[in-house]
């Protein structure tokens, strides 16, 4: 996968915020990516695109992550 260091950096972000969870990255193209939350038993328990304006910087991939942990704990 050839990806930009700014998605490199979110990927990992995604992966250290949502640990034990797998992080799967699906369709890095484009600037823009999609996640997938797996659990220990291989079921999706979340799922969303994101683009270069949720993780340009600190603040909108933070919101994200914090939205997708609501949305994982309701």
């Amino acid at each position: 996968m050839n990806t930009q260091l700014p998605t490199r950096d979110a990927i990992r972000t995604l992966e250290n915020a949502f640990a034990p969870l797998n992080c799967l990255i699906l369709a890095a193209r484009n600037g823009s990516f999609s996640f997938t939350l797996v659990n220990e038993h291989g079921i999706a328990r979340h799922s969303q695109r994101l683009y270069p304006e949720h993780y340009a910087s600190e603040a909108p991939l933070q919101a994200v992550i914090d939205r997708t942990r609501q949305a994982l704990v309701a």
